[in-house]
């Protein structure tokens, strides 16, 4: 054939002739799935809430008020009247109800930021991330628990001045039972959240449930001797379980233990590992449930 003419068809010998430009190569990262995402996720919402509880120093001072006001005030007036039937000043009895009021208040509160985040839109922005919905549901419920741990924690170095002994022992112990006990709310907090579309409403139902187990749960009164149908409300109420321990635990340190019996089923005393077991069992089925909210969500 002769030679092209300028803008005319090219043959199939020019065209392997011309130059080819390969554009350069572009690599995509692609979001990693693993375990390890998933850990980092939880630690990132955790971090969050943290940073959170740090920066509102009023959010603390307030928590305290009313432990303060039960040790101090209610504990101080009925000191007098209560030596002889508890064996111990009403202080020293009620510093378990003093405890675990800041742990599950706080625990719980915590979780209204998920309503917040709601509201603003961020929430949307964590569930569509490459992470399981699970893992920001445990997230949360870390974030509650330290929060929940820390105000009791504030409570915890007032021991002294209930006449409670700074024994290693006991504070070790305290701890861990705080721990337990701000876990377990936490996870109920994020249960209630990851339905709840404004702050009051959230707050006006999380305080109808946990003002009555607050006060059923043996905080604030022995639990023998009750009249029956509060004997069996104290018996249904998983706070009760929580806070025995720690009555039992600070009661027997100073020599009291006959003042803290336990709670019994029938005859059968219930002793502190099943109680324990069983406030663990309740935190577990509403981070399993929480966690089901949020994947219909």
């Amino acid at each position: 054939m002769g030679r092209e003419q300028e803008g005319g068809p090219v043959s199939a010998a020019g065209l392997r002739a011309l130059p080819v430009t390969v554009p350069p190569a572009v690599f995509t990262r692609l979001p990693v799935t693993g375990v390890r995402a998933q850990l980092r996720a939880v630690g990132v919402v955790w971090h969050r809430d943290l940073l959170r509880l740090l920066s509102e120093p009023v959010r603390v001072a307030t928590a305290l008020l009313q432990p303060l006001l039960f040790l101090f005030a209610l504990g101080g007036g009925l000191g007098s009247l209560t030596r002889s039937a508890y064996g111990v000043p009403y202080q020293t009895f009620v510093y378990a109800g003093a405890l675990a009021m800041p742990v599950v208040f706080a625990s719980i509160g915590a979780a209204s930021s998920i309503v917040w985040d709601r509201e603003f839109g961020f929430l949307r922005e964590m569930l569509v991330a490459p992470v399981s919905r699970t893992a920001v549901v445990a997230g949360k419920c870390l974030g509650g628990m330290t929060t929940g741990l820390f105000q009791g924690t504030l409570v915890l170095a007032l021991a002294g001045a209930v006449g409670v002994p700074y024994e290693p022992r006991l504070m070790l112990t305290l701890l861990v039972y705080m721990a337990l006990l701000a876990f377990t709310f936490s996870c109920f907090g994020v249960l209630v959240a990851a339905r709840m579309r404004s702050v009051q409403s959230f707050m006006a139902l999380t305080q109808m449930v946990v003002q009555p187990l607050f006060f059923l749960s043996g905080a604030l009164f022995p639990l023998s001797r009750l009249p029956g149908w509060l004997a069996v409300a104290t018996r249904f109420d998983p706070l009760t379980y929580a806070v025995d321990p720690i009555r039992r635990a600070v009661l027997g340190t100073v020599g009291a233990a006959t003042a803290a019996p336990g709670v019994t089923w029938g005859g059968y005393l219930v002793p502190v590992w099943l109680e324990l077991l069983l406030v663990l069992a309740s935190g577990s089925c509403m981070l399993w449930a929480a966690s089901r909210a949020f994947r219909r969500g």
